[in-house]
């Protein structure tokens, strides 16, 4: 009889065992459908303020936009768009042109130095030195919840106003 009340102890563990990873599983599900959530909203938004949404953005449900330096230069130069502009570059990286507006936080910093920013639903442009470091940061910032972040692709070689700067002075 002993043996027989060991086996259904044993039996119930594993049961107990088998609902505690479902548990886990459930809740790592609901965690990413609020993201996806999260993600779908922010399209909306977007939408709703007659911003220019590409369809790989929607359709994929990408958590960030990669902007071309076309895009991301007529973003910057439009007097009615309200943004946050931070530049990831290392430390030490000098780019062509300064951009005035531009906060800037090095990437190898951005984790530990990262602040809150008033609102989650103002646009942020971010901008490295070639674009690597910004996708970094746009990724940071969406997994706290950041959903309007914009990736300058290209970074600072690729930055339109260098080259408007160089026709000019020409």
């Amino acid at each position: 009889m002993t043996k027989l009340f060991k086996n259904i102890f044993s039996q119930f563990q594993e049961f107990e065992r088998s609902i505690s990873q479902l548990e886990e599983k459930v809740l790592k599900l609901e965690e990413k459908i609020n993201q996806l959530i999260q993600v779908e909203r922010n399209h909306l938004i977007r939408i709703k303020n007659h911003e220019e949404v590409s369809d790989d953005f929607v359709y994929y449900g990408r958590n960030y936009n990669d902007l071309t330096p076309e895009k991301a230069w007529k973003l910057y130069s439009n007097q009615d768009y309200s943004f946050i502009l931070i530049d990831v570059s290392d430390k030490d990286f000098r780019p062509l042109q300064n951009i005035p507006e531009a906060i800037h936080v090095p990437w190898n910093d951005f984790p530990e130095k990262f602040f809150d920013f008033v609102t989650k639903s103002i646009p942020i442009l971010i901008i490295s030195e070639d674009g690597t470091n910004s996708i970094l940061a746009c990724e940071f910032l969406v997994s706290r919840g950041y959903y309007n972040c914009n990736n300058i692709s290209g970074g600072h070689k690729h930055w339109k106003g260098i080259k408007l700067t160089n026709v000019r002075s020409a």
